[in-house]
This record gives C-alpha cells, sequence and structure tokens, in this order.
C-alpha cells in the first residue's frame, strides 16, 4: 500500500464518497425526524400516562439506551429481511435516538414554569390545548439546542450502517481501498467530509444557544 498522498487518486475518489454521503444525509435527516418525533410521543406519554402503560415505555427505553446501536441494527436487518437495509438503517437510528431525545423533551417540560400550567388551568383550556398552546411550544424552544447535539451525534454514528451492509459515505471509502490498495485518500477525505459538514452545524447551534438564552 503506497502512503504517499495522490491527488488524482483524491479525485478518482470522491464522486464515490459523496455518492456515500448522500447515503449518510438521507439516514440522518429521516432518522432524526423519526427520533424528534417519537421522543417527543414518548416524553408526554412518560408525563401524562397511565401507570401500566408508562412503567413498559420506560422500560423499554432503557433497554433501547443500554444495548449497542449495532446490535439493534443486526437484529432488525435479520428479523425483518423484507425491508431494504436503509430502510431499517433509518428506523432503527432513529428510534435508538428517541430514547435520548425523548429526556431531553422531558427535561424541557420540566422546564416550564409552574405558573405557566396554573394559568391554563385558571383560563380553563382544555388539556390537549395547554400542551399545544402553552407547554410544547416552550419546551421545544428550550430543547432545540439540545436536539441539535444529538442530530450531529447521529450524523457521527451512521457508519455504523456497515454492519447491515448500506453503503454509506466510511463504508465507500473503505471498499474503494479494498479495491485499490489505497486507504490514505478515501479515508481522509471521509474525515474532511464529516468535519465540513459536523463543524459549522455546531458553531450554528452554539449560537441558537447563546440566543435562546436571553
Amino acid at each position: 500500500m503506497n502512503v504517499d498522498w495522490s491527488w488524482e487518486r483524491a479525485r478518482d475518489c470522491l464522486p464515490i464518497l459523496l455518492e456515500g454521503f448522500k447515503i449518510t444525509l438521507i439516514a440522518t435527516v429521516l432518522g432524526f425526524l423519526i427520533a424528534a418525533v417519537l421522543g417527543l410521543a414518548i416524553a408526554v406519554v412518560r408525563r401524562v400516562g397511565p401507570v401500566f402503560v408508562t412503567v413498559p415505555v420506560r422500560m423499554i427505553c432503557e433497554f433501547i439506551r443500554l444495548t449497542p446501536l449495532v446490535v439493534q441494527l443486526l437484529f432488525a436487518y435479520y428479523l425483518l429481511p423484507q425491508f431494504s437495509a436503509l430502510q431499517i438503517g433509518i428506523v432503527v437510528l432513529g428510534i435508538h435516538y428517541s430514547t435520548y431525545m425523548a429526556e431531553v423533551y422531558r427535561a424541557g417540560i420540566d422546564s416550564v414554569p409552574r405558573g405557566q400550567w396554573e394559568a391554563a388551568h385558571a383560563l380553563s383550556l382544555p388539556t390537549g390545548r395547554t400542551w399545544r398552546a402553552v407547554v410544547l411550544p416552550q419546551a421545544i424552544r428550550n430543547t432545540t439546542p439540545a436536539l441539535g447535539n444529538y442530530a450531529i451525534s447521529m450524523f457521527k454514528d451512521t457508519p455504523f450502517l456497515f454492519a447491515i451492509t448500506v453503503v454509506e459515505m466510511v463504508t465507500a471509502a473503505q471498499q474503494y481501498g479494498a479495491r485499490t490498495f489505497q486507504y490514505l485518500e478515501p479515508i481522509t477525505i471521509a474525515g474532511v467530509i464529516f468535519l465540513i459538514a459536523s463543524y459549522p452545524t455546531s458553531i450554528l447551534i452554539r449560537k441558537l444557544e447563546k440566543s435562546l438564552a436571553y
């Protein structure tokens, strides 16, 4: 294996990595949407649901958080062969991260001042409207920076999809290296693409966090 950098090889592998990056981006965006919606539903259920519902939901969330993502991917992949690997990867990513986002939402709900709840009750607002118009807007506003951080974490975890044959960016880099016996350029470029995509997002999240603090 040649360890000298070659711009020709870099140009050769770049289109392949960009194709893999599309898969990475699709998995991240769709997985985040699933996680954000499902996590909110879990947080609300655990807050207002009856004990016979909240206890199993809490136990399931704990189980998902305490088992490796790769194991969950492999389990779903072999259990549900009728779905494509990418579909399974997106859903598993979403479910896995929803358990973490649920805790963020729960903290955001708890941060809503008690006076807001009491004011809604004094105005005789229905429970559903209290949640939609008073509680959730404030809770989501308070949790937006943390949710953004989880989006970045999910983006960086997409290489785990290699376990179920999804050819995302890192897997594409490895396959190019295996085919040409040249790993330096594809792996380096994959890392740079991750950095280019993640760093501006992290800066935006920090600015958003500061603006929401006022």
